[in-house]
């Protein structure tokens, strides 16, 4: 452990920068062994920020060498500034100079892949969150804003594609025979927007009319051997433009719009100005070599990142600690385009799974902070659940208080008052309640408070006078630096059946309605119904009206109720999810205490009555037959039993599989599909329900069903069949799992990204032998350290094997405790994110905890990057 730990920055102590760049040239020269990059900044003293002598402080990176430094043209000599801590400092500046510094970089040796870096033979970068300091020095934080001139000087012979953000405005020769090319953005951009491209590339070409019959260029560049693959991403684009005129009047505004696959990428895509660069993960799509979830994925992403040209680029964050407001903003417009594009119901109950899963397991944890951190060590660790997912709730609430036309005025007084600016949550909050006249004052709590809030209700019903009363109570639980919480505004969307399962009409406050919002803005609250003549069965929190946690004591008869007829969709999978808990945590228990497992299964009895309905959405069929996750159940559990839940899992899946075998069967034969593939949401849908049914009929041990499995990986026309197949052969531990392992990895060992979905299956079986199955990976020809998609297929995957990663002797722990050691040098970013699972050791049985905490202490004592530093002593905390 290092000495002098990192310390943290403050929410609180933000300052205006003392100096703004009005307009950065740069030209880059990029060779085989060395970059030399020269840039010239036309500063000035910032007026708002007072101190007229206040010294230049730019950033830079450890990996960042300067050649020479001048002002307007005058070489300071080393007296005249330093460089300490990474920063170059110049004491004496005029109120306006144009300041030139000359570095030299390495891109070849950039492990961390922050700023500019190699991917297989191209140039490529990743400037988000402070990566642009690892390029040259510059004041690298968003709310400086310049325009940009980029000048790219490359061997064409080797980099025939430069590209930049902007439009190319010239071209032409050095006097030495490389080529120039020059590109200019003319809309200002801080610096975490800034985008380099060269390599040999091939490119898909294509054009979008705006609203306004203006056309835009379209481009998607790949290796040569992946162009074929994004014909699905091009589609997409055009979709996500042509929605966000539609529902949000935004039009595109340069005169191109440029996409790049890149193989090694720390996140899933970036959204610089006119030149998103992508992981080749998240857009490369074909029928052979993609499944339905990631072409799925593959449209959410490619509209998330062109939604950001607005909410992100000509709007941006005034600082770090609001990185919400592009990144939830803009993850709330790609659910409902995708909500838009497919099944609104199936969308949301897949975003919510998730959030419940993930989201609230960070809010319960050691590095639980509000969507607007008041406080980081290293910002890369703040691209969380807790600001995406989380955030696109807190959008979603207001979406949902002020309703879809008031959220549209909103939104577009935000983007016409914003536009340009760097800016706060604080801002878009304000622009939201002026277009509504709605106050919103207690509801931005939500950005300060950590924490997901517990809802409480309990009922009552007066027969003589029809009244019905729902009294509700909110808590949110203590979290790390926040030991008190305020009332949160809570909308809670409610309806009301009756025991025929129909929607009744009641009053609320004068308001005659199927459906009501009720708004929950006291610790305690109760609200009345009016105009019932029986009981009704609640209908809660419907669509998940918020992001809490609901308590109300359901019996088993009105679960099956509301999932057998609620008209509410997101509803019928919840009750399904809860009469599943209910279930599996009475089998966990017996689990803990060493008993037989036995239950009376009444999910038997609701999924029976789906299997059986066709005129139901079978998407959302196959989304109700899905258990609850060992990770959700684990984030349920205190403390956390892993081999307990993994027990209790296989046994009800059994039980359900052979009272039901022949629905499953029945089902399974029903929605095969004839022909070829596609990925419209009817075909997803018959494959979603097919799959999952196979996955219960093999539960059976039916010879048949063991069979089919293999039938199916064999016959498959498109790897969505094919992986399922080989997927539930991995799970069910079918006698030929192993086999069929490995002819897929032969079939498919030319494409790195099918590849990965074999290291992670692979890695998360759930043997005895798991771990030294993982050591292997690690040691195949398939696996690279440097590549952190296969590091997370192989660590991501081995995380999931409960025999692997909890193994009682603390040997899973410890290889992964390792790992992070190992990447903690060479990528900081995936190391920290790494840590996760280890983060969990107060929650876990005492036998495991220690174990976990005692390979978390041995991290700490490490010298350690800021990223893994930060969680690791949360953690310890």
């Amino acid at each position: 452990m290092k000495e002098s730990q990192p310390s943290a920055i403050y929410l609180k102590d933000y300052k205006v920068p003392p100096f703004l760049i009005d307009k950065t040239e740069l030209t880059f020269d990029l060779d085989e062994a060395t970059t030399i990059v020269t840039s010239r900044l036309h500063m000035r003293r910032n007026p708002a920020f007072g101190k007229s002598t206040a010294p230049l402080v730019l950033d830079g990176g450890e990996d960042v060498k300067l050649i020479g430094v001048a002002m307007d043209d005058y070489a300071l000599p080393p007296e005249e500034y330093r460089i300490s801590e990474d920063k170059l400092i110049i004491t004496a500046t005029a109120d306006e100079f144009v300041l030139t510094c000359e570095t030299l970089i390495e891109p070849q040796n950039n492990t961390r892949l922050e700023g500019l870096y190699r991917s297989s033979s191209m140039f490529c970068t990743q400037c988000e969150a402070e990566g642009f300091r690892h390029i040259t020095y510059y004041l690298d934080r968003p709310d400086v804003m310049s325009v940009f001139t980029t000048t790219i000087i490359a061997d064409e012979s080797r980099y025939p594609v430069m590209l930049s953000n902007g439009n190319e405005v010239e071209r032409g020769k050095t006097d030495e025979g490389k080529t120039v090319v020059v590109w200019h953005d003319p809309f200002p951009k801080p610096a975490y927007l800034f985008a380099l491209v060269a390599g040999d590339l091939a490119v898909k070409n294509d054009v979008f009319t705006t609203q306004s019959k203006r056309d835009i260029k379209l481009q998607i560049f790949t290796e040569s051997h992946n162009i074929d693959k994004v014909d699905y991403a091009m589609e997409a684009l055009k979709r996500s433009m042509r929605w966000d005129e539609e529902t949000y009047g935004r039009e595109y505004d340069l005169d191109i719009f440029m996409i790049v696959a890149v193989d090694d990428f720390n996140m899933g895509a970036m959204e610089n100005k006119g030149l998103n660069i992508f992981n080749s993960s998240c857009l490369l799509a074909s029928p052979e070599t993609t499944t339905d979830d990631t072409y799925l994925r593959v449209e959410a992403i490619v509209a998330h990142e062109y939604f950001h040209n607005w909410s992100g680029n000509r709007v941006t964050c005034r600082d770090w600690f609001q990185l919400s407001l592009k990144e939830g903003f803009t993850v709330f417009r790609d659910q409902t385009f995708s909500a838009d594009m497919h099944s609104e119901t199936v969308k949301r109950v897949e975003d919510v799974s998730f959030l419940k899963t993930a989201q609230f397991a960070e809010d319960a944890g050691p590095m639980a902070h509000p969507v607007r951190p008041a406080s980081f060590i290293e910002i890369s660790n703040f691209y969380t659940l807790t600001v995406y997912e989380k955030g696109s709730e807190i959008v979603r609430m207001i979406h949902t208080l002020l309703g879809a036309e008031k959220f549209r005025a909103g939104s577009d007084l935000y983007f016409d008052r914003h536009d340009g600016q760097a800016v706060t949550c604080d801002d878009f909050v304000a622009a939201m309640q002026e277009a509504s006249g709605f106050d919103l004052s207690q509801f931005k709590r939500w950005y300060s408070q950590a924490g997901t809030p517990i809802v409480t209700v309990t009922d009552s019903f007066d027969e003589a006078t029809g009244t019905y009363r729902l009294a509700m109570k909110q808590d949110t639980p203590a979290t790390p630096g926040q030991p008190t919480k305020l009332p949160l505004h809570i909308p809670v969307r409610v309806g009301l059946l009756d025991e025929q399962g129909t929607v009744v009409s009641s009053e609320v406050n004068g308001v005659v309605a199927e459906d009501h919002v009720l708004h929950l803005t006291s610790s305690e609250q109760e609200f009345e119904f009016s105009g019932l003549t029986s009981k009704p069965v609640p209908s809660l929190l419907r669509g998940f009206s918020a992001p809490v946690k609901l308590r109300y004591d359901y019996s088993s008869k009105d679960l099956l109720l509301l999932l057998s007829s609620d008209s509410d969709g997101f509803n019928r999978w919840s009750a399904s999810q809860q009469l599943a808990v209910n279930e599996l945590t009475t089998l966990i228990n017996q689990a803990i205490e060493g008993k037989e497992l036995s239950i009376d299964s009444q999910l038997a009895n609701g999924f029976k009555g789906l299997l059986a309905d066709k005129t139901l959405d079978p998407a959302m069929v196959a989304l109700i037959l899905a258990l609850p996750s060992q990770a959700y159940l684990s984030e349920l559990a205190n403390p956390i039993c892993p081999a307990a839940i993994k027990q209790a899992r296989q046994y009800l899946k059994a039980q359900l599989a052979n009272a039901l075998s022949a629905d499953f069967e029945r089902v399974y034969r029903e929605h095969k599909i004839q022909g070829e593939y596609q990925a419209t949401a009817k075909d997803i849908a018959h494959r979603s329900i097919k799959n999952i049914a196979l996955s219960y009929w093999v539960e059976t041990n039916s010879e048949l069903a063991q069979q089919e499995v293999v039938t199916q990986f064999q016959a498959a026309n498109n790897m969505t069949d094919q992986f399922s197949a080989l997927s539930i052969a991995v799970n069910s531990q079918h006698k030929q799992a192993e086999e069929l392992l490995s002819a897929f990895y032969e079939q498919w060992k030319a494409q790195p990204l099918v590849v990965n979905k074999w290291l992670m299956l692979s890695a998360s079986q759930d043997q005895e032998n798991a771990l030294e199955t993982v050591q292997g990976l690690m040691e195949h020809p398939a696996f690279d350290l440097k590549n952190p998609n296969k590091v997370r297929s192989v660590l991501g995957g081995f995380g999931q094997s409960v025999a692997g990663f909890h193994n009682a002797d603390g040997s899973g722990y410890r290889f992964l405790a390792d790992q992070i050691i190992v990447l903690n040098k060479r990528n900081p970013q995936i190391a920290s994110r790494l840590c996760t699972p280890l983060t969990r050791w107060k929650k876990m049985q005492p036998e495991l905890s220690a174990k976990m905490k005692a390979e978390l202490e041995r991290i700490l004592a490490e010298d350690l990057s800021k990223d893994v530093y930060e969680v690791i002593s949360k953690s310890l905390a």
